[in-house]
């Protein structure tokens, strides 16, 4: 925009002085006052800086469908920000290229279960955690619920308090971890475990909403406020609809009325929701296929992996100082969880720091090993059939939806948040969606297994542990062989249990174009466009 405004001092003299010899003619250049002249260059060389700078500020951008200008109160103020520069990634979050792939087993099925058979799918382009969730994490977490919510609704702190008590076993001295493992300084750094489903997302919502908050103190539009009490707390949706305000320091600029106004979603500022990752996307990150791209010119991958790196082995193969090591923390057979004495394999019992062990190929540390991690889809076994290509079920697969929509009152806006400062939703009815050509029910996390039309029945507690509540974990854990340590694997636990084993790590959409912000989607072809008549 002030391109202009860079053109060198000297070379705006040279222009201007040209332009005096051609008015004055050569009488000017060989005037006596050299001291005037130059004075007078320099000043002319200013006001034809300012003239370019002022004019180049002064063009606006129109809409290529109503010629109408942008950002122009005299037109209205419709606001197009043009100068967003991309999605920003949030703390500790990777950008993960989506693609095709195929998801599901690499390895022989030994279980039998059949409840992951291979088959094509695509993941659009998504963020995910570079690490899996620290117990330094959770405490932060937890620090914040206790100081907000704490005198009035004391609860919402206890149901957040990881179970401890998973380390707990009737014939093995595991009673100290019961104690240290979640709040010793030893374990900052080592994954939090005991954490169920249910909790694990709770903790995202928490994070999406201290991450904007961050985020617009930062940008200086609030200031910090520890003075947030119960429902007087920041949260997102609560503050794009108007029902948070917060202690403010400067609001944008308001082109409509001239005044000012908080921050909407559509200046770019914000960003999307923190959550779990789906099956697809967990399994696609931790394979990490693009390291087995021999040649960016092409679209083929040398081989498949059945580990998150190369090979058939659980050591390191390239021959440096590294060879022979245990590249993730598992239990290698019958009794051995660490090795012996001065050579141990995996040097962790029972788990290792959240970056120990080299990362994969999306540089994405510990996919395989250390602890398993929730994903975000309900457990049927039959889901890896039912994927209908006619309906794109194959593109960003994922069996959990339970479709909501915003409370509104009668003109529309949402009612009032809730005691704990969000917004209220409800459940969207099957009469809603019955006349829907892209969906027929409100909560179709049973479609096609465990609905009617599949006929198939979970008699939960009787012939099978599967039910309604029944929630995937996957990657492995320092508890698990080797087996496990695949990605295609999966297992299932009550989403209102947490488990010695089982953590979690947090995944984001990825909006706009899907290789980031330098580039934009589809491709842009540099040809002669024809003329058009007028």
């Amino acid at each position: 925009m002030l391109k202009f405004a860079f053109l060198s001092l000297r070379k705006v003299e040279d222009i201007n002085r040209k332009c005096f010899s051609s008015i004055f003619g050569g009488r000017f250049a060989k005037s006596n006052s050299v001291k005037g002249m130059k004075n007078l260059l320099k000043l002319g060389s200013v006001a034809l800086g300012l003239v370019l700078v002022l004019s180049s500020c002064g063009k606006k951008e129109s809409s290529d469908v109503t010629g109408w200008n942008f950002n122009d109160t005299k037109w209205g103020g419709y606001e197009k920000n043009l100068d967003y520069e991309g999605q920003e990634t949030g703390p500790n979050l990777v950008l993960v290229q989506g693609g095709t792939f195929v998801m599901g087993f690499t390895e022989q099925d030994v279980t039998y279960d059949w409840d992951n058979s291979p088959r094509r799918v695509t993941v659009s382009s998504f963020y995910i955690d570079e690490t899996e969730i620290s117990n330094h994490n959770y405490r932060e977490y937890l620090y914040w619920v206790n100081r907000v919510f704490g005198e009035s609704y004391p609860e919402v702190y206890l149901n957040g308090l990881p179970d401890t008590l998973v380390w707990r076993d009737e014939l093995s001295f595991n009673e100290p971890l019961v104690e240290t493992y979640f709040r010793h300084p030893s374990y900052d750094d080592y994954p939090v475990v005991g954490v169920s489903w249910v909790q694990a997302n709770e903790f995202c919502k928490w994070r999406t909403d201290r991450v904007n908050e961050s985020i617009l103190i930062k940008r200086g539009v609030l200031n910090p406020n520890m003075e947030q009490k119960d429902e007087d707390n920041f949260n997102t949706k609560a503050y794009l609809v108007g029902q948070y305000q917060g202690d403010v320091r400067k609001n944008l600029r308001d082109l409509q009325t001239g005044g000012e106004r908080p921050v909407r979603f559509e200046d770019g500022i914000l960003l999307p929701e923190y959550r779990l990752p789906t099956e697809a996307e967990w399994e696609y990150a931790a394979l990490a296929l693009l390291g087995l791209q021999e040649n960016e010119k092409d679209e083929l991958y040398t081989d498949r992996r059945i580990y998150p790196w190369n090979g058939t082995s659980t050591r390191y193969q390239k021959r440096d100082r590294y060879q022979g090591y245990i590249q993730a923390n598992f239990k290698r057979g019958r009794g051995d969880y660490m090795g012996v004495a001065g050579r141990l394999n995996d040097n962790a019992c029972p788990t290792a720091p959240v970056r120990a062990y080299l990362p994969n190929d999306f540089g994405l540390y510990n996919m395989a090993g250390n602890v398993n991690e929730w994903v975000q889809d309900l457990y049927r076994p039959l889901t890896t059939t039912d994927l209908v290509d006619a309906d794109n079920h194959d593109m960003n697969p994922f069996r959990g939806n339970k479709f909501q929509h915003l409370e509104l009152d009668e003109d529309g806006r949402p009612v009032e948040k809730d005691s704990l400062g969000r917004l209220r939703y409800r459940y969207v009815e099957d009469e809603e969606a019955a006349d829907r050509e892209n969906y027929k029910v409100g909560q179709p996390f049973n479609f096609l297994d465990g609905d009617q039309q599949s006929e198939a029945f979970y008699d939960y507690g009787r012939h099978t542990l599967i039910s309604d509540q029944a929630r995937v974990f996957k990657g492995g854990s320092w508890a698990d062989r080797a087996y496990w340590l695949s990605p295609g694997t999966r297992r299932f636990k009550d989403e209102t249990k947490g488990d010695r084993s089982i953590g979690f790590r947090c995944a984001m959409i990825r909006m706009g174009a899907p290789t980031g912000n330098e580039e934009e989607s589809g491709h842009f072809f540099k040809t002669k466009r024809s003329s058009r008549r007028r």
